[in-house]
């Protein structure tokens, strides 16, 4: 199989096909709904490919909605990269594409793309629906039939914004790289598709290439989620060699930043995790503005044990100076946990654990666990390769984890950084003793805690996993209601009782 029809594959599962060339531009005959073109919305899945667990990476964005030559539009990104085995003995692809749609209609109006295989680079760019005049004229069209011009980015948002309902067939047109297909996409049904994000109701889509044979055997089924969204939660295929698969491995919403146009060739879209940038020239918080912490940052809290008054241990968590670390521009968060000098009578605690993230995904490279407790000893260092999705021990231990997967310290601040709006609900990977669960972290309520003497707004979070009794110790955490994202309280419960931790000193910058 040669390397373009790998990455024509990838694209298949995520947009069908490219549609061709209707000769209407002017408006849409089927519905049009505008939650997929939500600006911020950054999609990442994972391909596997019959036994090769992450054959490879694909990344969706919505980016900033502006002026695009000329025209006001929606710009929409996505990049392709092929990973581990696949990447270094197979097919070395990273693609990166680029399609200004209009806001209104989905209709795209200019795409631009860099393709990368092995060591060969091609750039494009074209215009869309631009005829006007008997061009614009629009030919008869099939009951569930999508007009206009779409390229494989632009189709796949398109997709999403129909309606999708139960029964109903839609038509596309689409243009392969030499010849065109006519697909039939078809909601055949419901389903739950558990993924390692968490579980989520999905409509089940059939599609049929209706002149050629060859690709229909594909057996291409998308599952969308059965909300206004419709993100596609999984995407499979059937292949000579093996099944093709396409999971959700993140969902997100970022800041949009506009992007300039100012040549013809686009600013390289890079996908999770991204490459390090070269070091800051000085020690401050570089270009982490838009974070609720800062460098410098120190958060101390008092651990209780039940309703005893008298805290039986302390915990410190530091974000350290932004500088190169194992030769990486890196963030390094840091925890120091013990108990206090009268608990250590009953159990004694001495914990330190340090994280070295991206500064920019927040993603860990390599955490450092030196744990004391009781008997019990752990000194480990874990190398993550968050490209091919392994975490390595110093050891030797080889652990495969989705990529985007954290640590127990970089998901603390992580969490910070997410929309927790209540009923808002969020996932994440996390490694729990060297194997990766999926954290759920959903928004309970707004109210108002007391620590110490003060009365804090703030939201509470429950923290849930995949595992058969998901609340087994009801993790529950309380978040200032502000700009700084203050973990204010964790209590959990144990076979010792209840344990809390409060923040025992509440910096007071200016909000």
């Amino acid at each position: 199989m040669k390397p373009a029809v790998i990455c024509t594959l990838i694209f298949l599962f995520l947009a069908l096909m490219e549609p061709a060339a209707q000769s209407k531009t002017d408006s849409v005959s089927l519905p049009f709904f505008a939650a997929p073109y939500r600006t911020g919305e950054r999609l990442t899945y994972n391909v596997s490919f019959s036994n090769v667990i992450s054959a490879a990476h694909v990344e969706l964005q919505v980016g900033a909605r502006d002026v695009f030559f000329g025209r006001e539009g929606i710009q929409l990104r996505a990049h392709v990269e092929t990973t581990g085995v696949i990447h270094a003995a197979l097919f070395a692809i990273n693609n990166d594409y680029f399609t200004y749609v209009d806001a209104a209609t989905g209709l795209p109006f200019h795409s631009q793309q860099v393709i990368r295989e092995a060591t060969h680079t091609s750039e494009t760019e074209r215009t869309l629906n631009g005829p006007a005049g008997v061009a614009a004229i629009p030919s008869t069209l099939r009951t569930g039939e999508s007009p206009g011009t779409y390229d494989f980015l632009s189709a796949i948002y398109r997709l999403r914004a129909l309606a999708l309902v139960e029964g109903s067939t839609y038509y596309l047109s689409v243009r392969g790289e030499k010849e065109d297909y006519q697909a039939e996409l078809k909601v055949t049904g419901r389903q739950t598709v558990k993924t390692t994000v968490g579980s989520f109701n999905t409509l089940v889509s059939q599609v049929r290439v209706l002149n050629d044979s060859g690709a229909n055997n594909y057996r291409i089924r998308i599952f969308f989620s059965d909300d206004e969204r419709h993100v596609p939660v999984l995407i499979t295929a059937r292949l000579a060699a093996g099944e093709l698969r396409a999971e959700l491995a993140g969902s997100e919403f970022l800041k949009p930043v506009p992007v300039p146009i100012t040549a013809v060739t686009p600013p390289r879209a890079v996908a999770t995790p991204m490459p390090p940038a070269p070091p800051p020239t000085d020690s401050g918080n570089g270009n982490l503005d838009q974070l609720p912490f800062k460098v410098g940052e120190q958060l101390n809290y008092q651990v209780f044990l039940g309703d005893i008054s008298s805290p039986a241990g302390t915990a410190t968590f530091q974000v350290r100076a932004r500088a190169r670390h194992f030769d990486r521009d890196a963030l390094l968060f840091m925890l120091r946990a013990q108990t206090t000098n009268a608990a250590q009578r009953l159990f004694f605690a001495n914990d330190q654990i340090s994280s070295y993230v991206d500064p920019k995904t927040l993603l860990p490279f390599r955490s450092e666990m030196n744990l004391t407790e009781g008997s019990r000893r752990l000194n480990q260092t874990l190398i993550i390769n968050q490209d091919y999705g392994t975490a390595t021990s110093d050891k030797g231990e080889r652990i495969e984890i989705p990529i985007g997967t954290h640590d127990y310290l970089s998901f603390f601040y992580l969490a910070r950084t997410f929309n927790i709006t209540p009923p808002r609900r969020n996932a994440v990977s996390i490694l729990v003793n060297n194997k990766p669960k999926t954290l759920f972290i959903t928004s309970l309520k707004r109210e108002t805690i007391q620590i110490g003497s003060q009365s804090i707004p703030a939201i509470q979070l429950s923290l849930t996993t995949d595992d058969p009794q998901p609340d087994k110790y009801l993790f529950r955490i309380w978040i200032s209601d502000d700009k700084r994202r203050l973990p204010v309280r964790l209590t959990a419960s144990t076979q010792t009782g209840q344990i809390r931790a409060d923040l025992a000193i509440i910096p007071v910058t200016p909000q």
